[in-house]
């Protein structure tokens, strides 16, 4: 115990050694980020993509934004594919060795990310240890490295194709990460890496419910999963019997607002929520005070960021801006340059500044994940807010959901269609209804307005999905785990079709 004691000392000391680093891209932002894109551009000026766009006659943003394209995953992709079949210097220097296979949404086409050892060490495994480092500055007590850290990835095998890896992003940091992270780390390597989810669920459970747990890591819907198996395991009432230690839960993936309040049983005892902003194309932001809904965009991973306003997302000549150009408040399509190879890559994910001294974020949803089918920009943000104000109001709790638009017909306004899939049932589903649609008519007024007198919006269609029907979905699609989920919002109905077909089924 002593030399588990010291061993917690040494590594905060040596890892809160990093806030100063942290403090000082929080004071000189704008010359942090210059600073990376121009060193970006001369370490990548002889590629194949620096040599068409002339990356070494750029002097100036302006500069960049004039002669190099904002491209989609579809556009960049001949890039991709020419690197995973072994060539060198497409996009980067060098070769790269690893792609992350993207597995965030439910679409059969997979997109593959370069993961160059650039990305990995300064961009994915630095953020790990910043995660860490902001905690421990913020929590001087704590006792991470006396406990284990319990982390839950997605499908983790690595799969070998021409000369490179691909998998999921988890498999390829698990494989790489530092042997001091698997010291104190569980499950086990070799579990964590096991690929299908049932029996990589039950092997999970088999080591971690005889560990002494101090802090987890995974997206909220699938920790939840594991945290009630742990449950029904142990025969415990709260996992904190168990785990008594247990200090915090860094999540991300998803929004945690919808599972807040079912996390409170589970845990059974107050504990610190922090907030990450990953995915497989870099580590953007950090939850970097307690007790708070915002993220510090990270500045010195290498990547370099450009925001498009989302009311001129679709226009030809689309505003981008830089961090300087930013304001608070207003909602943003983010572009990535980074040293994966990436170049004025846009993510798909919205978000809104919610303070530029430092420049802290919030995550809004997808620039495809909405409804706007009327002109009622529904973003994720509203539907969550006003669903918890309904759940709070009703008693109820929803673990999953999705919505999408009723079309207009000839006589017939429009509508929204959902499916909630309940854990706690309201006792009224048309009192929930109403209360749902009331406040998302006061959160957004553009909703509001066209709610008005069943004109263009009817009221919203409401569906209480079987038990577990989401999961059914997914592992229909084989898609069990990691950050796989169904988009909560969408402007067709690719994805509420199926479910409402499959919700018909008996089970």
């Amino acid at each position: 115990m002593a030399t588990k004691a010291l061993f917690n000392t040494v590594v905060n000391w040596f890892i809160k050694q990093r806030i100063d680093q942290i403090q000082n891209f929080m004071d000189y932002p704008i010359d942090t980020q210059k600073g990376i894109l121009f060193s970006q551009l001369f370490h990548a000026e002889d590629t194949e993509y620096g040599k068409k766009y002339g990356f070494n006659s750029i002097s100036s943003y302006q500069d960049f934004k004039n002669k190099v394209p904002i491209v989609s995953y579809e556009e960049f992709e001949p890039y991709v594919e020419r690197a995973r079949q072994g060539h060198k210097d497409v996009s980067w220097p060098g070769y790269i060795k690893h792609f992350a296979k993207s597995s965030g949404t439910t679409n059969a086409k997979s997109k593959f990310i370069p993961i160059s050892a650039e990305s990995l060490e300064y961009c994915h495994l630095k953020a790990g240890k910043d995660m860490v480092s902001i905690y421990a500055n913020n929590h001087p007590e704590n006792q991470l490295f006396t406990n284990k850290n319990l982390r839950l990835g997605g499908s983790s095998e690595l799969y070998a194709d021409f000369n490179t890896k691909f998998g999921d992003l988890s498999a390829i940091l698990i494989d790489n990460l530092p042997f001091w992270v698997e010291i104190t780390t569980t499950p086990s390597k070799k579990v964590s890496l096991m690929g299908e989810w049932e029996s990589k669920l039950k092997a999970i459970v088999s080591e971690v419910k005889n560990e002494d747990v101090g802090s987890i890591l995974g997206v909220p819907s699938w920790m939840m999963v594991l945290l009630q198996r742990v449950l029904k395991e142990t025969d415990v009432k709260s996992v904190s019997e168990l785990w008594p230690n247990l200090e915090v839960f860094f999540h991300g993936g998803i929004s945690f607002k919808p599972y807040k309040e079912q996390y409170k049983p589970i845990i059974g005892k107050d504990i610190n929520y922090y907030e990450i902003y990953n995915a497989s194309e870099g580590f953007f932001g950090i939850q970097d005070r307690s007790n708070s809904d915002e993220m510090l965009l990270m500045l010195d991973y290498g990547i370099f960021y450009e925001f498009i306003p989302m009311d001129e997302f679709y226009h030809s000549n689309r505003k981008v801006v830089s961090l300087e150009g930013v304001e608070v408040g207003k909602n943003y399509a983010m572009v990535i340059t980074t040293n994966g190879g990436l170049w004025r890559y846009l993510i798909g994910d919205t978000v809104v500044f919610t303070s530029i001294s430092p420049f802290r974020i919030k995550i809004t949803g997808r620039t495809k994940h909405y409804i706007n089918a009327f002109g009622e920009e529904l973003m994720i943000t509203n539907v969550e807010s006003a669903l918890s104000k309904a759940c709070s109001e009703t008693k109820s709790s929803v673990t999953d959901f999705t919505g999408a638009p009723i079309f207009m017909k000839e006589n017939e306004g429009g509508a929204h269609e959902w499916i909630f899939e309940f854990s706690e049932h309201p006792e009224n589903l048309e009192v929930f209804t109403d209360i749902f649609d009331r406040h998302l008519k006061t959160i957004n007024s553009d909703y509001e307005a066209k709610r008005y007198n069943n004109i263009t919006l009817r009221k919203p269609v409401v569906h209480i999905a079987r038990p577990n029907l989401f999961y059914s979905w997914l592992e229909s699609k084989g898609k069990l785990g990691g950050q796989n989920k169904v988009p909560r919002l969408s402007n067709d109905r690719e994805y509420i079709d199926p479910l409402l077909e499959l919700n018909r089924v008996r089970v």
